[in-house]
Parts: structure tokens; sequence; C-alpha cells
């Protein structure tokens, strides 16, 4: 498994990964146009690496960033193609990119959002050390106009598995 920056050419794989059934559940829609905005727009917010398995384009993991020195912390994302998940690999991936947040980039406190009801997420994020903080009610809506709960998660670097 290999993280890379994203590239352009790589989005219409991502835009596809995300429209799976089980990843559009928690991501929504994306498409070509709006992750370009996001990851490769001129805004710099948001960042993203390729998720790669023996040359095979297989995921994205996403961070953003708290720059105020006294707040310094990022925020992540993932997810995998269907054929890839529950292979450990999504734990190796966030795994990989928390090293780097935290060696790299300074971070010493990461944290990550899932759907309070992705359950299979929730569990491989406390295999890597993050711990539930609370849960943020209605804090996304959905295509189909739902509101829903996220379990907010963190993980200070010197936890990180």
């Amino acid at each position: 498994m290999t993280l890379r920056p994203l590239r352009a050419e790589d989005l219409p794989g991502i835009a596809a990964i995300l429209s799976e059934p089980e990843a559009a559940l928690w991501w929504g829609e994306a498409d070509e146009e709006s992750l370009r905005d996001d990851y490769l727009g001129e805004s710099g917010d948001d960042h993203a690496f390729s998720v790669e398995l023996e040359g095979e384009l297989i995921g994205i993991v996403a961070y953003w960033e708290e720059n105020e020195p006294d707040y310094r912390h990022a925020g992540m994302d993932i997810t995998l193609a269907a054929p890839h998940r529950g292979r450990g690999l999504g734990q190796d991936s966030l795994r990989t990119l928390a090293r780097y947040l935290i060696s790299e980039r300074g971070h010493w406190r990461l944290t990550i959002d899932p759907d309070a009801e992705n359950v299979r997420a929730i569990r491989s994020y406390e295999a890597l050390g993050f711990r539930p903080v609370g849960i943020m009610r209605k804090v996304e809506r959905r295509a189909d106009g739902e509101l829903r709960d996220g379990l907010l998660m963190d993980l200070l670097a010197e936890e990180l598995r």
C-alpha cells in the first residue's frame, strides 16, 4: 500500500469509488469537479493522498489542518474501493497519514468524525487509538435531506498504535 499526492488524473477513479453505494452512504455525492475544487483548488484548505495497492488506485485519505500554533491539530477522512475494505488497508493508510501529520506537519492531536452509525469505521479508528469525544448532533445533511449525527473522535500523538 502506498500513499501519494492526489493528481488530477486520479479524479475519475476517486469519483467512481466515492459513488459506490457504501461510500456514497457516508460521503454523499462526489464528482470530479467538486474533488478538484476541494483537493486541487487554490484554497489550500483540504489535502488528499491517493491510496494505491500494487499500482492500482484503491482509495483516498484526506486531511485538513488547523495551523494556529496554539491549537495545532488536523482532521482526517478516508474511503477505499469496495473490494479493498475489511483487509486492514484503511487502518494502514490512516496510520501512515497520522504519522506524516504528527512527524512532518507538527500536529499533536488528530480528529476524525464518522457518522455515528458507521460502526465498522468507528471500530477501525479505535484500533488505531482514536477515542470517542462525543456525539455531534445533526452535523450533516444527507442527499435525502435527513440530518445525521456524527461521532467526534480524537487521537493524541502519543496514543497512535
